[in-house]
């Protein structure tokens, strides 16, 4: 079982800035899997917010158009880690922010999703972003 883990969430005040983090368990490589964050406020339903995926050097990503411009899902396979930075924070940002990770081979190999959670095979417990406004 691969376990998610994702940190960096916390309280900001509108306008400013996180940078969020996802890590797999020791054995998972990055490299092996199609990854995304979604999010989900209360009483909401979950949300893919961004997702990325790659074909040797070649990245692939999709954001939903609230957060296109204000947001960007890069990785760093020599730590192993998939970061969201959000920048111009918006009190409708407040959410639980979830990593989710499938493995390339259930999927297409460039292909990722933030329209269906059943892409994911794998989920993070969760880090909360709260903006105050």
């Amino acid at each position: 079982q691969v376990q998610v883990e994702e940190s960096g969430g916390g309280l900001v005040q509108a306008g400013g800035r996180l940078r969020l983090s996802c890590i797999l368990s020791r054995g998972s490589s990055l490299g092996d899997y199609s990854m995304a964050w979604y999010r989900q406020a209360p009483g909401a339903e979950r949300e893919g917010v961004a997702c990325m995926s790659w074909t040797g050097n070649d990245d692939r990503t999709s954001y939903r158009n609230a957060v296109l411009g204000r947001f960007t899902i890069s990785r760093d396979h020599a730590k192993n880690t998939l970061y969201l930075e959000m920048n111009n924070l918006k009190a409708e940002d407040t959410s639980m922010y979830y990593c989710a990770a499938v493995h390339r081979t259930r999927v297409g190999y460039d292909a990722c999703s933030i329209g269906s959670q059943s892409w994911y095979s794998y989920w993070g417990q969760g880090t909360q972003v709260t903006v105050s406004s």
